[in-house]
């Protein structure tokens, strides 16, 4: 058998160097996001966290974002089979409005850090008979939902607990459908107008939040207004 002859040592380095490699023409990879507040969400991690002492404070008369609870549900303009994402759902008080909404065909994920709240919406929705309800434990800089599984996401005084806003709403942008909405209710922050705690604890005011969300992939569409707030904006976005 003839042996075949050996190639050149410089049609080898030649061909090498015409091979693609993984990291030929790559972008750089963005760098990892630093908390934007760290520790914000402390409590809502705490094992021992008294659930009852949370559903008093946020489904109480005296908050603005309770009493006006219906309206700002129809703000999202759910129609039945549609899949919905309430980021933040906290206590759940959205739950019934929202499945309402979507009825039995749609989906109703209820989103949140805490995985004391996670079994305590479980067990609301399954109290409230709401089979559409999914709870559903996510990380800080993330949803974590599969991608393009929403047609719409709600972030009701939630954004500014975000540690991680970037990569928190990067991923909402993935698990958006295309013509998929966001509307964010959250705090109105203004100096010598807002209440000392409201300065304190929000991170930032209304033209921050446009100004990081439109950066992130989303474009405004209108500021919605909702009679009976007057410490909270509403703004609705589009996927971009």
């Amino acid at each position: 058998m003839r042996s075949r002859p050996s190639r050149p040592a410089s049609l080898l380095l030649a061909g090498l160097l015409s091979l693609p490699t993984a990291c030929a023409g790559a972008a750089p990879s963005a760098p990892p996001e630093a908390s934007v507040r760290p520790g914000i969400n402390a409590n809502y991690l705490d094992p021992a966290l008294d659930v009852d002492e949370w559903v008093a404070r946020f489904e109480g008369e005296s908050r603005e974002i309770f009493t006006q609870r219906l309206a700002l549900a129809a703000a999202l303009h759910l129609r039945p089979g549609d899949d919905v994402a309430d980021v933040g759902a906290g206590t759940g008080l959205f739950l019934d409005p929202f499945a309402s909404a979507v009825g039995t065909e749609g989906k109703v994920y209820a989103v949140d850090i805490s995985p004391v709240f996670i079994q305590h919406l479980g067990v609301r929705a399954r109290e409230l008979d709401l089979p559409q309800v999914v709870p559903h434990l996510c990380r800080e800089d993330s949803v974590d939902l599969p991608a393009r599984s929403l047609d719409k996401a709600f972030i009701c005084d939630t954004y500014h607990h975000f540690e991680y806003p970037r990569s928190t709403m990067a991923s909402l942008h993935e698990a958006l459908r295309k013509g998929g909405e966001v509307v964010i209710v959250d705090f109105e922050r203004v100096p010598g107008v807002s209440r000392d705690w409201v300065l304190e604890h929000v991170r930032c005011g209304k033209q921050v939040v446009i100004d990081e969300v439109t950066s992130f992939g989303f474009e405004l569409v209108e500021e919605v207004p909702v009679a009976g707030l007057s410490e909270n904006y509403v703004l609705r976005f589009a996927k971009r």
